[in-house]
């Protein structure tokens, strides 16, 4: 049994499967950071990664065996020193592992090795959720609708835990032998906030039901309410299944006053689902533009402007405030998502792979279907994009959804004692105000980086002219 992107007993089809043949089961992890590329996990995903593994390895009784380097050897290797009969997973859909499941499997059978690829990751495999002229939707809505609520199986019922598996001991590493976590401490902030493993998955979820979903539809546009699951790390690295959140909050949508909110939480692992269609159909999406025509957009090259971007400085609060909660917890909220990569692309024109490569190594959610989509849906260059005049005003964006600034204070402490319409513009505060609240602009917090007004007409010629 080869676990990836599926680190859970509860609803693992390819664990259930392995479990059904009669066989010993022997469970493995590789980590593969030789066919992955440019895409070997990032520096924030391999904390989880590794307290992930150490959950799932005691939930196997320590029997979960750990190896290192190109997936395609390392199965080799171990078909060749084991009496292995079968080889069961469930699919990945990242271009560079469909390429390296297909090896695979030719390999094993040559060797006279079965290999078992199950459906656990996704609620709607991407080749049945297509138009009827048989070409994949590149618009969500009637994706959604259509491909998968319409014209898709039901998503299917999830399993139980498989009961008395028969576990074969192997060793080859042990898991500090992987040698996944960053240098230097940075994580350590995130083991404040986050339970990575199926026990952490399923308190998420428990949580998310009892309050947060009461109020999801408009909560979670507000970034300091508790109106957002944050399952996607969990979701991302397989602790809990789709499924299983599918049904539960189709469950509790029966006894709510409320649908609305309910169906709207489904919509988004819609979107979810629509992002590894884009990625399983359109395999370049993580470094080429969808729409073409983006090839010849003029964007700027300026490091200290992404520099700045990267650490909060940018002399906009809600900017700023969203890249520290990034840096400081591994996550951002998904409003805030929005606006840090609008302001990314749109006010400092610089490419949306800059910020796909600082989410891919910062986020602990960090997917390459989603943080791909995502980057090119708010650059204008994907699928379902955002149009190109629309660009999130920071100061606005702000005033909208943090009424209070309670956001905007939690990660930018300088600005606590600054209150009303100054809190989402510090440089248009009278001196007397700015020093009243212990500010000091340039000092203890940058002016601003770029002219919101400026920036947005050089942005507005600039994609003008892709028409």
């Amino acid at each position: 049994m080869w676990f990836r992107q599926d680190l859970r007993l509860i609803d693992n089809p390819a664990l259930t499967e392995a479990n059904n043949s009669g066989l010993k089961v022997l469970p493995i992890y590789i980590l593969d950071d030789v066919n992955s590329g440019n895409w070997k996990i990032g520096s924030a995903s391999r904390w989880w990664l590794n307290e992930s593994l150490k959950k799932l390895n005691a939930s196997l009784n320590n029997n979960l065996c750990f190896m290192n380097g190109d997936s395609i050897n390392c199965l080799d290797k171990l078909a060749d020193s084991l009496n292995i009969k079968s080889v069961y997973f469930n699919k990945c859909y990242e271009p560079w592992r469909i390429k390296s499941d297909k090896e695979i499997s030719k390999k094993l059978f040559n060797k006279g090795i079965k290999v078992y690829s199950l459906s656990g990751s996704l609620l709607f495999e991407p080749d049945t959720a297509m138009k009827e002229d048989g070409t994949p939707y590149k618009v969500f809505t009637p994706f959604y609708r259509k491909g998968c609520l319409q014209n898709s199986p039901e998503p299917r019922i999830p399993l139980e835990v498989p009961k008395k598996i028969n576990l074969y001991k192997h060793e080859e590493l042990s898991r500090e032998e992987l040698n996944l976590l960053p240098k230097g401490d940075w994580y350590k902030n995130f083991e404040n906030d986050w339970s990575p493993g199926e026990s952490g998955a399923r308190e998420k979820l428990n949580q998310f039901l009892g309050t947060g979903i009461s109020d999801y539809k408009d909560g979670r546009n507000f970034p300091f309410k508790k109106n957002v699951s944050r399952l996607s790390p969990h979701l991302h690295h397989g602790e809990i299944s789709p499924n299983t959140v599918w049904y539960e909050v189709k469950e509790k949508s029966e006894t709510m006053d409320s649908y609305r909110n309910s169906d709207h939480y489904l919509s988004e692992l819609g979107w979810r689902e629509f992002s590894y269609n884009l990625l399983y159909f359109f395999s370049f999406l993580p470094e080429e533009n969808l729409q073409k025509k983006f090839d010849k957009f003029p964007w700027d090259d300026n490091q200290e402007l992404l520099t700045k971007w990267q650490k909060g400085l940018t002399g906009y609060p809600i900017v700023d405030a969203g890249m520290r909660e990034l840096w400081k917890t591994g996550y951002l909220h998904n409003r805030v998502r929005m606006i840090v990569g609008s302001f990314l692309v749109k006010n400092l024109l610089l490419h949306w792979h800059h910020g796909q490569q600082w989410f891919w190594d910062t986020l602990l959610d960090a997917d390459l279907a989603n943080n791909s989509a995502s980057w090119q849906w708010v650059s204008g260059s994907g699928a379902d994009a955002a149009p190109y005049f629309r660009i999130f005003n920071p100061i606005t964006q702000g005033e909208k959804f943090d009424p209070n600034g309670d956001y905007i204070k939690q990660y930018i402490p300088e600005l606590r004692n600054l209150n009303g319409k100054f809190l989402y513009a510090p440089w248009e505060a009278p001196e007397n105000i700015l020093q009243n609240a212990g500010i000091e602009l340039g000092k203890n917090y940058p002016y601003p980086v770029v002219d919101l007004r400026l920036s947005r007409e050089k942005a507005l010629k600039a994609f003008e002219k892709l028409k």
